[in-house]
């Protein structure tokens, strides 16, 4: 630990966490108001076609509900992709190799391409958004 009070203060390592940590936390939010605006313009596309008695253009739907499902899937991705940057900083405060080039710079760790992909396969966006086209389906196929 003495050998990294020698290289960089306790002060910048501390506004250096914080800010990486206030990173993850705005790519979560903005995760969950991806899910909440889906619902949201889904939902009043869905009342507007009831009312107007054209379930034909239920499809309509399926827009928003790919489009915040491609950003959802960016966010959760960046997220993770900050929390490796986050926990290779860590793993280098630990061995005394923190330098201080390392406390100015906040990008995300790893291939975003390939994080993407994983993000995919993530609990919290596969069944969300599949719960939203089966609902957009059946809503075409029953209504009326």
């Amino acid at each position: 630990m003495n050998k990294i009070l020698n290289l960089v203060s306790p002060e910048a390592v501390q506004s250096h966490l914080g800010i990486t940590q206030s990173v993850i936390q705005r790519m979560a939010a903005n995760s969950t108001a991806s899910k909440a605006w889906c619902i949201t313009l889904v939902s009043a596309i869905l009342v507007i076609i009831a009312e107007r008695e054209e379930r034909n253009y239920a499809f309509i739907g399926v827009v928003p509900t790919l489009l915040f499902f491609i950003l959802d899937t960016y966010y959760l991705a960046l997220e993770k992709a900050f929390r490796q940057s986050y926990n290779e900083f860590i793993d280098k405060l630990h061995n005394g190799k923190v330098i201080s080039k390392d406390l100015y710079v906040i990008t995300p760790k790893g291939s975003l391409a390939k994080g993407f992909i994983r993000a995919i396969c993530s609990v919290s966006i596969w069944p969300f958004y599949i719960t939203m086209l089966i609902v957009i389906w059946i809503f075409r196929s029953a209504i009326f």
